[in-house]
């Protein structure tokens, strides 16, 4: 338009009587017709040209003017014409060239996944004397299905769970001899309930294991007795304490009573990735042999000292106390078949029955730093600081245990679990979670996740497709933590309440926990059962947890309430929140109580 005004700019417009010669004529070309894409086709608005003649006075002025209208008219329409052809050939074009971009790609791929397999050799297994085959990643039909690095709690039960569901196991523990350890002794009534479920009850049959039916607690010279909520269950149902030792050792050799799994000595020096994947392990035999093992699925169950977790999560570990272990001969507890808490100064002392003749006493030392067993410090400090606040009853045995000088040590560690999925690789108990053992509910934890990843793995026959197997088995984060939530912020969350503290606030809270437990019913069996696993819900457990808050700003209310007593009050409830929902928060809030709300959850079992 802005060269149409251009040229009735250059027109003369001689005399007024043309104007009345000339009419006043409308051309309108035939629409442009646009052909998109789409199943209808599309017109595009007739494009018109009306003549503006009627202003000039000369006929032929007018003329030349329409000429001139109609010639742009022709010159946008060939214009758009080769626009839309314009962009039919580069859209095919395009379309094309990425086709061919992917399946170039693609073959590439391909090519990367099937370079020439590694070699399989045969070396001799100085330890059995047998012969091990190093599988290749295409994995012969003679080679393990899974391998477990570590046969303690979590990784004996594995074995056994897995090879009784036709699984060829390889278990590669460091330690085959039994293990003393002053930790480990305890499996609460929801643990053995696990325990029975994985069909490996008898394990705690023919070690003098004890049985727990509840706890007392002792705090001033009061006491009060918390006993388990078992009256829906069995009569065999209860907790369970033993020697550590003995009961791995029960497990390892029902485990190896299966003619799939097979327990090897060595010493797991690293996991075998390739583009991404874990292949297997690379070990050392006792007898210092340099040896591989490979497997499409490997489960990390070393401990919390592992060496290998760093690559397969975020360990974030924390230690904020130590055990300083005794064992306390031939002497009764207040409640027989109880565990005993004593709320001591600085922090809680434990006591529970771990053979008929036999009380572990566990002392715990604030801090990473203990006194000095070597130079006598750390006994002093127990006949000095520790043996006033023990029970009358237990008092002579207890300096009789620190004479007899076998006095051993164990950092506390908690570390919550933030695993990285990796292909072909899964973590399994301590090396993968931790919380403050106080609770005894570390067992408890790690059989609670043995049948969670038994049922997962159950519909599947091959798990070679590691990539698969690792989407699918996300869900495993998601379906364990009702359980291991609740007793990880359970031990957190008490373990700060029952220590001493100069804080005011926090003195009140602790007195408001030991009257709260005191009052019976479900104010005691309700976080009983959530100790003891029998009730694994975090919401119930943060309710219980603000009752006991705000029963503690009742007592300081009432009868008379005053300006500090009420400071005192708004502080307890935020010493509360201050100690739990830092907890919560390291858990997953959305893991812990809207689990639903996880994608992975739903998802099923790769197809075959």
């Amino acid at each position: 338009m802005p060269l149409l005004c251009l040229t009735l700019k250059t027109i003369s417009l001689p005399s007024k009587e043309a104007l009345l010669l000339v009419p006043s004529p409308t051309l309108s070309p035939k629409p442009t017709t646009y052909h998109s894409f789409s199943s209808k086709p599309k017109l595009k608005k007739p494009f018109k040209t009306t003549s503006i003649c009627f202003f000039c006075k000369n006929q032929e002025s007018s003329i030349s003017l329409l000429v001139n209208s109609a010639s742009w008219s022709r010159r946008l329409k060939e214009m758009v014409m080769v626009f839309d052809n314009s962009i039919v050939v580069t859209f095919w074009v395009s379309l094309f060239g990425f086709a061919l971009l992917f399946i170039l790609r693609r073959n590439h791929r391909k090519k990367r996944t099937e370079k020439d397999p590694m070699e399989f050799k045969i070396q001799t297994d100085a330890v059995n004397g047998t012969d091990i085959g190093e599988c290749s990643p295409e994995y012969g039909s003679g080679g393990d299905d899974v391998i477990i690095v570590g046969a303690g709690v979590a990784g004996a039960a594995l074995a056994h769970t897995l090879g009784k569901d036709g699984r060829r196991v390889h278990v590669i523990e460091r330690d085959l001899t039994e293990p003393d350890r002053i930790v480990g002794e305890l499996l609460q009534p929801g643990g053995y309930l696990k325990l029975v479920e994985l069909g490996l009850e008898d394990c705690v049959e023919g070690i003098d294991a004890q049985r727990v039916l509840g706890y007392a607690l002792f705090k001033d010279g009061r006491n009060t007795r918390l006993s388990y909520p078992l009256e829906k269950f069995h009569s065999d149902i209860a907790g369970r304490s033993f020697h550590n030792g003995r009961f791995i050792q029960r497990m390892r050799e029902k485990a190896a009573t299966l003619p799939n799994v097979r327990l090897e000595q060595g010493t797991v020096t690293s996991l075998l990735e390739e583009y991404g994947t874990i292949r297997g392990v690379q070990y050392k035999t006792k007898d210092g042999q340099e040896l591989r093992a490979y497997a499409p699925l490997t489960i990390v169950c070393d401990g919390c000292f592992s060496n290998l977790r760093r690559s397969l999560c975020n360990p974030k570990v924390d230690v904020p106390s130590c055990f300083v272990g005794l064992v306390l001969e031939n002497c009764e507890l207040p409640f027989s078949n109880h565990g005993h808490v004593i709320l001591a100064d600085p922090s809680p002392i434990l006591l529970y029955p771990i053979s008929s003749t036999e009380v572990r006493c566990l002392v715990d030392v604030p801090g990473q730093k203990v006194p000095s067993i070597a130079n006598g410090e750390m006994a002093n400090y127990l006949k000095t600081r520790v043996a006033s606040q023990v029970p009358p009853e237990l008092h002579d045995a207890f300096i009789a245990a620190v004479d007899k000088g076998n006095i051993r040590t164990m950092p506390n560690r908690s570390m919550p679990a933030d695993p990285h999925p990796t292909p072909g690789a899964l973590l399994m108990g301590d090396a993968f979670n931790m919380r403050h053992p106080l609770t005894g509910g570390g067992m408890t934890v790690a059989l609670s996740d043995i049948v969670v990843l038994r049922d997962l793995l159950r519909p599947l026959h091959d798990l070679h497709d590691a990539a698969s197997l690792t989407k699918y088995l996300e869900s495993f984060y998601t379906l364990r933590k009702p359980v291991a939530s609740t007793i990880n912020t359970l031990a957190g969350a008490l373990y700060k309440v029952f220590s001493a503290s100069p804080d005011q606030a926090r003195k009140e809270m602790r007195q408001a926990c030991f009257d709260y437990l005191s009052l019976g019913g479900v104010f005691s069996t309700g976080p009983v059962a959530l100790l003891s696993g029998l009730n694994p819900r975090p919401l119930s457990l943060v309710l219980h947890f603000f009752a006991v808050a705000i029963y503690g700003v009742g007592r300081l209310l009432l009868p008379f309430p005053s300006l500090q007593r009420m400071w005192i009050g708004a502080r307890l409830i935020s010493s509360a929140s201050g100690i739990i929902f830092p907890i919560i928060k390291a858990e997953g809030v959305r893991q812990m109580f809207f689990p639903v709300t996880i994608p992975a959850l739903y998802r099923a079992a790769p197809m075959e």
